[in-house]
């Protein structure tokens, strides 16, 4: 169910990981992506985040292609796979590396934890307490020696110095729904996140660096995403100045959230569109539900 791409003024993604079944959360972001590209006449694109060697399942590439189709949703030339594109991922690592803002990391996470348990006041960003920087203070001596020694690590960005090189930065926020309301230009300030990772050592490139170099690649000009990503944004939008990379304008949208208030997840349970399928919903109907935000009992937007 695919189309030929041709030049289009908008170009929006979706982009899965195969770690599981879709659920309804994934649907009804699919269906908000796909009604805006199309409603203004873009592209809409399909990503497959599969560069997670630990849980990335191929049977699980072959189910999301399913359940989209199934519920309606097709796109614009072929489907990119992040597992083909490593080689991008190591040339911009690579390239981070040599303006000496990248270092080595060592640490586990049983590491990491212990001296946040040893510091009185861990610092804090978006997502919790943030790495104290330990590997940060270690000569590029050792960290050659330890590399060569055949020790995992990370790599991660020394966040200060990259802020520092690039000076002050935007980027433009649109509302939820797309076109109620008015752009906003945000500051970004990837400073709280501090010294994120942007190649894991279980993985040839985090969800930062992969995310932003795709986006680029494929010609995005609008992404529309969770507000639990809000944050990441900021770190992105370092990336793209950093390597100069083009930048969409985004949207964060709520996200669904069961009974207990959290938000739908594969880890726990939600309710596949496979198994939707599988009990004989009329797929037409439920796309039609999921764009009036008409969802099942228990099921409900969290606030924005």
């Amino acid at each position: 169910m695919t189309q030929s791409v041709a030049p289009h003024h908008m170009v929006i993604r979706f982009a899965p990981s195969p770690t599981g079944r879709l659920h309804m959360g994934h649907g009804w972001s699919a269906l908000m992506a796909w009604d805006m590209a199309r409603g203004a006449g873009g592209a809409f694109r399909l990503r497959i985040e599969d560069i997670d060697g630990t849980r990335s399942r191929p049977e699980h590439v072959a189910g999301i292609i399913e359940d989209l189709q199934w519920l309606g949703v097709d796109w614009d030339g072929e489907i990119v796979l992040q597992s083909a594109r490593l080689a991008q991922y190591d040339a911009a690592l690579e390239r981070l590396r040599e303006m000496g803002l990248l270092y080595p990391c060592f640490c586990t996470r049983a590491d990491i934890q212990a001296q946040w348990t040893a510091s009185a006041s861990a610092p804090h960003g978006p997502e919790g307490a943030i790495y104290p920087g330990t590997c940060r203070h270690l000569s590029g001596a050792e960290g050659a020696r330890r590399i060569a020694a055949g020790d995992t690590h990370a790599w991660r960005i020394n966040m200060a110095e990259a802020v520092a090189r690039v000076g002050p930065l935007h980027w433009t926020a649109l509302p939820f729904p797309p076109g109620d309301g008015t752009e906003r230009k945000i500051a970004a300030d990837p400073l709280p996140a501090g010294d994120v990772v942007l190649a894991r050592k279980d993985a040839p490139a985090s969800y930062h660096l992969s995310c932003t170099l795709d986006d680029a690649a494929m010609g995005v000009t609008h992404v529309l995403r969770g507000e639990d990503l809000f944050a990441t944004t900021h770190i992105h939008r370092l990336i793209q100045a950093l390597l100069d990379l083009p930048t969409p304008a985004y949207v964060h949208h709520p996200l669904l959230v069961g009974m207990d208030g959290k938000r739908l997840a594969k880890r726990s349970g939600s309710i596949a569109l496979a198994d939707l399928r599988a009990q004989g919903v009329d797929p037409a109907a439920l796309a039609a539900d999921l764009r009036a935000a008409r969802f099942p009992v228990g099921i409900s937007l969290g606030q924005a």
